[in-house]
Order: structure tokens, then sequence, then C-alpha cells
């Protein structure tokens, strides 16, 4: 029984999917916008939403605890002096899932998640 157990396993093992979801919280505080499969990009909302509320939390724990998931100083900086002063009157949902439509090698849903207010947003 899986009670109270939450999230996609996503075919991998714990270490292997906790990677992935670093990887890819990393590389959407860089970019702001990624492109990923459906599943990926609803699980990394749960990830990214968490580490934009330590963002606007700022104290040094915060930035500790942050560090652990993004083992890169330079975007938790951007985190923590960029992106969460953004979202200071919002209280929640910082990240918006698109779906693309399906990947031609395997038709797997793909998915564009980005940070709500990001400046590289296209009309």
């Amino acid at each position: 029984m899986r009670h109270l157990n939450q999230g996609r396993k996503l075919g991998r093992t714990s270490a292997h999917r906790k990677a992935l979801l670093r990887n890819l919280a990393t590389a959407l505080l860089e970019h702001e916008r990624i492109t990923t499969t459906e599943p990926k990009a609803k699980e990394l909302r749960r990830v990214a939403d968490k580490l934009v509320t330590l963002g606007k939390r700022g104290d040094l724990h915060a930035r500790r605890q942050a560090l652990q998931v993004v083992r890169n100083t330079d975007i938790v900086r951007k985190l923590f002096n960029d992106i969460a002063p953004r979202f200071a009157e919002r209280n929640g949902g910082y990240t918006r899932v698109l779906r693309l439509g399906y990947r031609p090698g395997d038709a797997a849903a793909m998915a564009v998640i980005e940070l709500v207010d990001s400046q590289t947003e296209e009309a």
C-alpha cells in the first residue's frame, strides 16, 4: 500500500530520481524556462516552489537548505537576490507548466515549465 507516499517514481531509483530533480531544478533556476516531459515537469514544480519559498525567507538557514538541493552557489545567489524578490507579493504557484504535445521519437508528452513572471515570456 502506498498510503501517504507522494510523488511519481518516474521509473528510477530514489537516488536517481533525487539527482534528476536536483539537476532539473538547477536548470530551471538558471534559465527560468526549460522543456522536459510532462511528468518530470509536474514533479519539478513541487521542488521549484519549495526553493522559491526558501529564497523568500532569505535567512542563512534557508540559503543552506537551498544549497543542499542546488549545489551551485551562483544559482543559489540568483535565487535569493533576483528570483525571490520578484515573488515577494505572491503566496505560491511560482511555476507554470504548459503542454507542448508529443515528442516524435517515442510519443512522450512534452511540456515547458517556467517561472511565472519570467522576463523570457513570449507573446
